[in-house]
């Protein structure tokens, strides 16, 4: 009986402050944490809904460039193998857009390269 007893017994003593706790309410550290969201809140919802704003705008042209580029984009990525195997696209003056193959020795420079960090 005693096994029984001794468990029960620490069992109720430790939760007895964990019920004094949430009687209380939220921790100084919980409290605190939800006012900052709360401002975070209250200062992203005007860019917040600019955002939508423009969202909406943008629909319409959106869904025409898909419509009409989309084919013509799909039949790209099918001819694409290995897109690091290209330069980014470059706008010659003549408005054309070409996109330049990289050298076996520029592929081979980039394959040493270690990946750059970004510092946020």
């Amino acid at each position: 009986m005693t096994r029984f007893a001794t468990p029960l017994l620490i069992a109720s003593l430790a939760a007895a402050p964990l019920a004094a706790q949430e009687e209380e309410g939220p921790s100084l550290i919980e409290q605190g944490a939800q006012l900052f969201f709360k401002g975070l809140m209250e200062e992203m919802e005007p860019a917040l809904d600019e955002l939508e704003g423009m969202a909406q705008e943008m629909e319409p042209f959106l869904k025409k460039f898909s419509a009409e580029m989309g084919p013509a984009l799909k039949e790209l990525m099918g001819e694409v193998d290995d897109w690091s195997a290209y330069h980014p696209p470059e706008k010659l003056p003549n408005g054309d857009i070409i996109m330049r193959r990289k050298s076996a020795e520029e592929m081979d420079d980039s394959a040493r390269k270690e990946p750059e960090e970004v510092e946020l």
